[in-house]
């Protein structure tokens, strides 16, 4: 009984020590397409700030659509589907801020030995700022691909205090009824994304 019982112990054992020296998926090495046809022109429109903004970073997030291409995590057992970030630049023409992307800025390939990824946009977004501070708003893929423009209000308070903030952000709000009722104390961000526009 005493060896039974001791054979059970050393399997769990073994289990899990095998289970704690698993490695986890490697960090593929993610190309570029080399020539990328879906182009797509970000447009962001500035309504009513009370100053013009310091700087705008962007960017576009990827992400793989067929997760069944990459590896089982050990022990969770769940898929990790890769994601990848790239800045996105934008030019300014007044109050309007214009910049573009690629669909499929990044190649689709086996990365895993399991078949070829497909990559696809999982957001795109931008962050004016303003004495370090962010204002922070980006655009859902599903509104891309519809061609709809979203909106985000901030408080033009947030604006004016920014230079006592530091490096704090603001991510915004949709239309609420506060915001209808007190329009003078909002400005908005409007974002759309419309493919194949030059």
């Amino acid at each position: 009984m005493l060896n039974r019982m001791t054979a059970v112990l050393l399997f769990s054992l073994t289990l899990i020590t095998s289970g704690c020296g698993a490695s986890t998926m490697k960090t593929p090495d993610i190309k570029q397409n080399p020539n990328p046809k879906m182009r797509y022109e970000i447009t962001m429109t500035v309504d009513g700030a009370p100053e013009p903004f310091d700087s705008i970073n962007g960017y576009v997030v990827y992400e793989v659509v067929n997760d069944a291409c990459v590896p089982l995590q050990p022990g969770s057992g769940a898929r990790l589907a890769p994601e990848k970030s790239l800045p996105l630049e934008f030019t300014r023409q007044g109050n309007v801020f214009k910049g573009a992307f690629y669909a499929d800025q990044l190649q689709d390939e086996d990365y895993f030995g399991l078949g070829v990824c497909h990559w696809g946009i999982a957001s795109a977004g931008a962050n004016p700022k303003v004495h370090n501070y962010s204002f922070d708003l980006g655009i859902t893929t599903d509104a891309i691909r519809a061609g709809k423009s979203e909106v985000i209000y901030f408080t033009k308070k947030a604006f004016l205090e920014a230079a006592s903030h530091g490096g704090d952000h603001d991510g915004g709000t949709v239309r609420t009824d506060y915001v209808a009722q007190h329009p003078q104390e909002f400005f908005s961000i409007t974002i759309e994304a419309r493919e194949g526009v030059k």
